[in-house]
């Protein structure tokens, strides 16, 4: 497996937490530019595995960010974190403050915002249609409106990869919309983008390839399988064993 140009390369990768297994033996590799879908039922470790290749969670085997393994990878700026909403604690803090957080990465520590940060900030919420909405505490936005306010943090750090938690979940369909659009956009300017996803809704035709979980194992890696005739049942990729490997079926 070669990781030249890879964002993310996953060899071996297990995650035992209070004793479990909870990621067994995963391995990917992620090139820069693509669109990939994590998938699985729930309890399959799709979260862990997340938080386990930001460095997050310990890990055994092999991981590396663009390159660098990830217990020595230090350019977090590159890196934007969406994580599931239920695990943001937000007190009094605006929409505006929520976003302005993802610049900090970006400039000396306690120096000001400069011209620059103040435009990224307002950038990011208003490609995310919620410029208007700026100076609202976060936690009086609707659940939509917040995971808005998520998306548009990692914006604002002009990440090169994205690292997207369930980012669909519970939000209405003008949100899955307005993401559907950031998705896009994200892709045709170059920008890898790894997401936890139950249902592909709107993103189904900006997805490049799925990664399925089972019970904490890789069990299908693949091109991803549009749904058939409009219908509402999205056909992710399964797997059988073949051999040593698994085939995509």
């Amino acid at each position: 497996m070669t990781d030249s140009t890879a964002a993310i390369t996953a060899e071996n990768v297990d995650v035992v937490l209070s004793g479990v297994p909870i990621v067994r033996r995963a391995t990917f590799e992620v090139d820069a530019g693509q669109a990939v879908a994590v998938t699985g039922n729930n309890g399959s470790g799709k979260t862990t595995l997340m938080r386990a290749l930001l460095g997050l969670v310990p890990h055994r085997g092999t991981i590396r960010l663009f390159g660098t393994d990830v217990e020595r990878f230090h350019d977090w700026r590159r890196i934007g974190y969406v994580p599931q909403r239920s695990s943001i604690l937000v007190q009094q803090a605006t929409a505006r403050e929520v976003v302005a957080s993802g610049r900090l990465g970006l400039r000396r520590p306690f120096w000001p915002a400069s011209t620059a940060d103040r435009r990224a900030v307002g950038d990011a919420l208003a490609e995310v249609g919620l410029a208007h909405r700026a100076g609202s505490p976060f936690v009086r936005l609707s659940g939509g409106q917040q995971q808005r306010v998520l998306i548009a943090r990692a914006l604002a750090g002009a990440a090169d990869l994205m690292v997207w938690d369930e980012p669909l979940a519970g939000v209405d369909q003008a949100t899955q919309g307005v993401l559907a659009g950031v998705l896009s956009r994200l892709r045709d300017a170059g920008r890898t983008v790894v997401m936890v996803l139950h249902e592909p809704g709107p993103f189904e035709p900006l997805i490049d390839r799925a990664i399925t979980l089972a019970d904490g194992r890789v069990v299908a890696d693949g091109p991803f399988v549009a749904s058939a005739g409009g219908h509402e049942v999205h056909e992710w990729p399964h797997a059988r064993a073949h051999g040593t490997g698994l085939e995509v079926v």
